[in-house]
């Protein structure tokens, strides 16, 4: 069989999360997202236009060494000001930093936070997908 022509790239996540509303409303109120679906009380689909992120109420995790280990997810904008604007906005906010905005050795310009779930978020700006 011939390889299939190429996917139409990652846009979608899916994360367990202990504490849905906190997470529903830090994705929404604060990065804009909004409700795609909502098929039960424990799970909500949200969007930003063209991806799709899945919340997954799971109340008590526990650590499992065969679960997949994610290191962050990451949302691009539009230009390397714009990254700073996030960071003071979301700062204000109380949102927690891990790091500050940093430009790196490709012309990418990003920092990372935590949503309420303690799950890494980037904003970035990534010259070949945001310009």
């Amino acid at each position: 069989m011939n390889k299939p022509a190429k996917t139409l790239g990652m846009s979608h996540v899916a994360l367990y999360v202990q504490d849905l509303a906190a997470c529903e409303a830090f994705y929404c109120d604060l990065l804009g997202m909004q409700v795609e679906w909502r098929p039960d009380a424990e799970n909500v689909y949200l969007t930003s236009g063209k991806d799709n992120l899945a919340l997954h109420h799971q109340p008590a995790m526990q650590p499992d060494e065969s679960r997949q280990r994610l290191d962050h997810i990451g949302f691009f904008i539009r230009s390397p000001a714009e990254v700073d604007d996030w960071f003071a906005y979301l700062q204000q906010q109380g949102v927690a930093m891990r790091a500050a905005p940093r430009t790196h050795r490709d012309g990418a310009r990003s920092f990372y936070c935590q949503d309420p779930d303690g799950t890494s978020v980037q904003i970035i700006y990534h010259p070949p997908v945001s310009g």
